[in-house]
């Protein structure tokens, strides 16, 4: 299913499609280079509830039509906004509330969601690729929080981008909002590796392809776990991950994928 602009019925905003067990998301606003408007938050995070429900999806790919990735928020959206009577202020906050409840549909979604980079990700955008598991990037991508070139900090980005790189790196790239190239992107941890320009979104399938053969049962609960012990200190962390452990144990494929390693065969999945 492709979601369209409200009172346009012939540009969808978002692609939908399937390869196999892949679900791809193509953000498909290329003109205001894929900006975050109040329908393609509304199109992302419905797209996602669906995806959560869906268990013949086993990971997810997101990508973009266009030169750019994707632009961060409209800005011209959120100016009109300031005739209101409160001067945009409710407006502001919905925006902001809204598009930071989607980027955390994408860390709860049970799948790993795969972005593939092929232009700019800027502010949201660069918080969008940040809030994927995983990222493959074009070497013509490039990644920058620049809100503080216009006086807007990149406050909300921020929470991805500090999750993802060092302090340093990131608050290098909050306090100088310059681009960071596709290879230190790399580098700092943004994003897993660079491809030729043209091959991000098939290596991401790919990638996608391979994470997907594995039991969606384990996957789930392994990708919960991940981030939530990144939230504890090191003695809960432990803890929590060894009773995750210990359930995991009870699993069914858990069985399954032990006792095929030591009979030396492929296990057979039941995803539970």
């Amino acid at each position: 299913m492709n979601v369209h602009t409200p009172g346009d019925t012939a540009t969808p905003i978002l692609l939908r499609a399937r390869e196999g067990s892949i679900a791809i998301l193509t953000l498909n606003r290329p003109g205001p280079r894929n900006s975050l408007s109040e329908a393609l938050l509304a199109a992302l995070s419905q797209a996602f509830t669906d995806i959560a429900a869906d268990k013949s999806v086993r990971a997810v790919v997101l990508t973009a039509n266009g030169p750019a990735f994707c632009a961060g928020h409209d800005m011209k959206e959120l100016t009109a906004r300031r005739g209101d009577a409160d001067g945009g202020r409710a407006y502001f906050r919905t925006i902001m509330t809204s598009c930071s409840a989607m980027m955390q549909q994408i860390v709860n979604l049970p799948q790993p969601v795969i972005a593939a980079v092929q232009g700019v990700a800027t502010a949201a955008g660069c918080q969008l690729v940040a809030s994927c598991d995983l990222a493959i990037a074009s070497s013509a991508a490039k990644f920058a929080t620049p809100g503080v070139d216009i006086g807007l900090f990149c406050s909300t980005p921020m929470v991805a981008l500090s999750r993802n790189v060092s302090r340093k790196h990131a608050m290098e790239m909050l306090l100088t909002g310059e681009m960071v190239e596709a290879e230190r992107a790399a580098e700092i941890g943004l994003v897993n590796r660079v491809v030729p320009a043209g091959e991000e979104l098939a290596a991401a399938v790919a990638l996608a392809k391979q994470i997907a053969s594995k039991s969606s049962y384990t996957l789930k609960i392994g990708k919960q776990a991940f981030y939530k012990q990144a939230e504890m200190g090191l003695a809960k962390a432990y803890a929590y991950a060894s009773e995750v452990m210990t359930e995991n144990m009870m699993a069914r494929d858990a069985e399954e994928g032990i006792c095929a390693f030591i009979d030396k065969r492929n296990p057979t999945w039941e995803d539970r």
